[in-house]
């Protein structure tokens, strides 16, 4: 079954873009490049933008080359945490660690 999900990917420029579509590649524009993806959701209680999983076609995002993250001025004022799905792996805290540029 192939159903619509909140995903996100972020693009080798460096915007975090998120959307309700089928594949992560619905995401990019024409000409851009993917660092990657996965799944998200927005808590509003705890004012948290939680990103979770990877991209079945680009895989996990790849945060340590990121230097700025350019997002929606919509999400202004929400923590960005990325939770990789393998147990392993810590948590990213990307508000912490990346400078995040509102558009």
């Amino acid at each position: 079954m192939n159903r619509r999900q909140q995903k996100f990917i972020v693009t080798k420029e460096g915007r975090l873009r998120l959307g309700m579509v089928k594949r992560h590649c619905e995401l990019l524009k024409p000409g851009e490049a993917c660092m990657g993806g996965g799944f998200y959701e927005l808590d509003y209680i705890t004012r948290k933008l939680l990103l979770s999983g990877a991209s079945s076609e680009y895989g996990e995002p790849e945060w340590e080359e990121i230097k700025s993250l350019r997002i929606s001025a919509y999400y202004r004022g929400l923590n960005i945490v990325y939770t990789p799905w393998d147990s392993w792996k810590e948590i990213f805290p990307v508000s912490e660690r990346i400078d995040i540029v509102y558009e």
